[in-house]
């Protein structure tokens, strides 16, 4: 049910309190934050404000916010439209394709593209008429449910190209376009549905923190960084899916194309190529929600956004190191792909980190009777924080992008031993070429992925909070120093200079480095 003010001179107090009654409609469209007005109304970020407002406050704050933000919605019903009338306006069953290399598809025993141009088509006319549905009952302020439904909407459109292999690059564009502007438009730009009716106030550095892992500097790096994942994933998945004939690679010529069409890619059931750029979708917006305190306003968003970026980015860094193993060839914007997410795991462990210590520390004090559940949905207090004095503004970024950057990479460190390991990672991946090493043979794979192994675990562990990890060298070390002379002992310069690379990476393990930053709890496990 609705939550509106109960008479006139209640709703006049909201627009009064806001400014007037021509600043309470739609025509105030920069904020977008509720507890962020509440913070800009009451001068300051202390903890005893969001503790002393009462539900009224919150109601007229949740209603003055749902009034300024009346367009979003409005939008909503839009899109919908929009996405009804899509397999008319763009007829799904013109000019179908086919995936590439003879792929198979995982719905039906051959190609049968009737079936996908129906799916895809009653998708988009089921999903339109329920974001018509949903998005006129948001028309109302306090009413979550529907927002989260119209989100979920979203998420849908953004999946269904990819589980039906969209018949038609405008099919796969449109979904996933408005799929992602959905996302926005219902808990990115307005904030997280009704969060003001238990959201708690507070300054955003963790305790015992020297900085903030959720500022707006911080994510800003994830969120470049994930949109160009995004884009490099769209290409591969524009060629398995069939909206292109070509792959371009500048090094490997036709080897990018036998790596999409391989074996080891067709046992997916889906495009890993589109999978990919999915998970990127996600990444990258989830970039944008929440506030500086969201490592303990939204707990779980934090850890679903950790398991996108640490679980399934090893993942799928391990599958595209996996290659010249598997398949025997390279792809360059596989590795490209792989690249970009490979700096994303260590910038986004402190966070999770912070994330973690937030809900050990309120369980402790007792928030939400002690209840884990509750704390992982619905976050806790913030005793022990700090202001964040130190991160520079984003608005700052045109003049001064050096200190911006700077403060976007606060948590990691780049000690000499991690980047000579990541350059002889680098260079025992490439060594088998370099020696004439047969690209199919066992001492080949040795190096191909034991190198991309040793790169990963070095730059990974230039995360601080996670800088102990490094010792996975040592076993990785030894391995590379050892494999090629029990696997092959044909070229003695190889396999002699993977022994060298190998010693100097396992006595490049046990020096720690410098530590620049404190974390709280953690610092103990920082060695």
């Amino acid at each position: 049910m609705s939550n509106e003010p109960e008479n006139k001179s209640e709703n006049a107090e909201v627009q009064n309190n806001h400014g007037g009654h021509d600043h309470g409609r739609m025509g105030m469209r920069g904020v977008t934050r509720p507890m962020e007005m509440h913070q800009h109304h009451s001068g300051g970020e202390s903890e005893e404000d969001g503790h002393q407002m009462d539900d009224a406050h919150r109601r007229k704050m949740l209603t003055m916010h749902h009034e300024q933000t009346l367009w979003i919605y409005w939008t909503i019903l839009l899109l919908g439209a929009w996405v009804m009338l899509s397999p008319l306006t763009f007829s799904y069953g013109k000019e179908v394709v086919a995936p590439s290399g003879e792929r198979g598809v995982w719905l039906s025993d051959g190609l049968h593209t009737s079936l996908r141009v129906s799916l895809m088509t009653w998708s988009d006319l089921l999903s339109g008429a329920l974001l018509l549905i949903f998005g006129w009952r948001t028309l109302r302020p306090n009413r979550p449910i529907s927002l989260w439904i119209c989100c979920f909407i979203g998420i849908w459109l953004s999946m269904a190209p990819v589980l039906f292999w969209a018949p038609s690059a405008a099919a796969y564009l449109n979904g996933t376009l408005i799929g992602a502007l959905l996302i926005a438009l219902t808990i990115l730009i307005p904030g997280m549905p009704n969060m003001i009716m238990y959201m708690q106030m507070g300054p955003p550095t963790p305790p015992g923190w020297s900085y903030n892992p959720s500022s707006w500097p911080q994510r800003w790096i994830m969120i470049v960084t994930g949109f160009a994942g995004w884009l490099v994933s769209r290409y591969l998945a524009a060629f398995q899916l069939g909206y292109i004939d070509h792959a371009w690679d500048p090094f490997f010529g036709e080897s990018t194309k036998r790596v999409l069409n391989s074996s080891m890619s067709h046992t997916w059931p889906l495009s890993d190529g589109a999978l990919g750029s999915l998970a990127y979708t996600f990444e990258f917006l989830m970039g944008y929600m929440g506030s500086p305190t969201r490592w303990r306003t939204m707990p779980w968003m934090v850890a679903f956004f950790g398991v996108l970026v640490i679980p399934l980015g090893l993942t799928h860094i391990f599958l595209v190191i996996s290659q010249p193993v598997v398949v025997h060839h390279w792809c360059t914007m596989c590795l490209l792909a792989a690249a970009i997410m490979l700096p994303m795991i260590p910038l986004e462990f402190d966070e999770v980190i912070a994330m973690g210590q937030h809900m050990i520390q309120a369980k402790r004090r007792g928030d939400h009777n002690g209840s884990l559940w509750r704390i992982f949905w619905m976050g806790g207090s913030a005793d022990g924080c700090t202001a964040d004095e130190r991160s520079p503004q984003m608005v700052e970024f045109a003049e001064r992008p050096w200190q911006v950057f700077k403060a976007s990479i606060w948590g990691m460190s780049f000690p000499w031993t991690l980047l000579i390991s990541s350059g002889l990672g680098l260079w025992l991946m490439f060594s088998p070429a370099v020696f004439g090493i047969d690209i199919k043979s066992a001492a080949a794979d040795v190096a191909h992925l034991g190198g991309a192994l040793i790169l990963t675990v070095s730059v990974v562990c230039m995360g601080e909070v996670v800088r102990s990890g490094r010792f996975l060298n040592v076993l990785l070390g030894l391995i590379v120093a050892l494999g090629p002379w029990l696997l092959s002992g044909e070229n003695a310069s190889y396999s002699a200079a993977s022994s060298v690379a190998g010693v100097i990476v396992m006595i490049l393990a046990f020096p720690r480095g410098p530590k620049r930053e404190s974390y709280g709890m953690w610092e103990r496990y920082v060695r």
